[in-house]
Order: structure tokens, then C-alpha cells, then sequence
């Protein structure tokens, strides 16, 4: 068995319009016997008292943000226990990141951070027709991932990569340089 056909966590995160849905369900796609698990999903279940992240967030808004990690690392963990490798995808930035990939207890865990640059990001963001931003703004929350995030996994600058040129360049690498022990 290849590695890349070796059962497996992958958590792909980075910030907003950086690719990450387009580029977990691709790579779910390529990979045999895959769930792709959206951790914005269980942000999204909260129909009433939902708190959402905001550059000063609440107290709130960080339990539920946690809730949603801790919800996404053991649907991670279900789904690999069933057999799947797994492509996980969320905004999972600074200590978060940490938190996630000690929640996760399945192994191998493999992580990958899109970080493209803040003018890719833009022009992504006008292209989508949809405003994931509000509040926040793109150089705020790059600076949140580059200064803030910790090195961990796999980081790549996909600024020029087409998702699919993306998605090849996880599956060369992400063994090698994603891997979480």
C-alpha cells in the first residue's frame, strides 16, 4: 500500500477563502474509501444562541468554537474507527490548532495549512460572490495563521496552484512533512 492510500486523518485548515472545502473534497475524491468531514457544519447546527467568532470574541463564542472542534476531532475518530481515511476541513488557527490535533486521537493524523497570500485571498473572496469576512479582514486574520499558528503539518503557500495543482502537491508531500506523532 502507498502512503497516500494508507488510511488516514488529514486536517486541512486555514483562514476563509483559502480553499479549504474545494481542496478536502477533492483530495477526499482521489483517495479510496474517504469521508470529508466539514467542521463548519456544527457551527451551522446551533439554530438559537449561536455565538460567532469575531476579532474580540466573546467567552461564548470560544466554548462554542471549541465545542465544534472537539464535535469535528470525534466524528474525525468515528469515521477512521468505521475504516475511512478522513479529510477534515475548518478555520482551526493559533492555539486552536493544538488543541484539535491532541482531540484527534487517531494516527496517523496528517495536517495541512493553506496559506495562500492575503492578495490571493482577495482575489478568491471577490470571485466566490459571498462575504465570509464581515468584521474580519483578510490581513487580520493572515496575521492570526502566520504569527499566531503553530508550525505544525504541512504549510503551503497555494497562492498560484490551480486546487487541483494543490491537491497533488498534499499527496506528494503530506506524508513526509504533514505527519503528526
Amino acid at each position: 500500500m502507498t502512503t497516500s492510500a494508507q488510511q488516514s486523518i488529514i486536517l486541512i485548515t486555514g483562514i476563509q477563502a483559502a480553499g479549504k472545502s474545494t481542496v478536502a473534497q477533492l483530495l477526499a475524491e482521489r483517495l479510496p474509501r474517504s469521508v470529508h468531514v466539514r467542521g463548519d457544519l456544527f457551527r451551522r447546527m446551533v439554530i438559537n444562541g449561536r455565538a460567532d467568532m469575531t476579532p474580540d470574541p466573546s467567552a461564548e463564542a470560544v466554548r462554542q468554537l471549541r465545542l465544534r472542534h472537539r464535535l469535528t476531532a470525534s466524528t474525525c475518530d468515528e469515521y477512521f474507527r468505521a475504516g475511512f481515511t478522513v479529510v477534515a476541513q475548518d478555520v482551526v488557527l493559533g492555539e486552536h490548532l493544538t488543541e484539535m490535533v491532541d482531540a484527534i486521537h487517531a494516527r496517523p493524523l496528517l495536517v495541512v495549512v493553506l496559506a495562500p497570500r492575503p492578495e490571493a485571498i482577495e482575489r478568491r473572496e471577490a470571485a466566490r460572490g459571498k462575504d465570509a469576512y464581515g468584521r474580519w479582514t483578510i490581513d487580520l486574520l493572515d496575521a492570526g495563521l502566520r504569527n499566531e499558528t503553530p508550525r505544525l503539518g504541512l504549510w503551503l503557500d497555494t497562492s498560484d496552484q490551480t486546487a487541483h495543482e494543490t491537491v497533488d502537491d498534499i499527496l506528494a508531500r503530506v506524508w513526509t512533512e504533514g505527519a503528526i506523532r
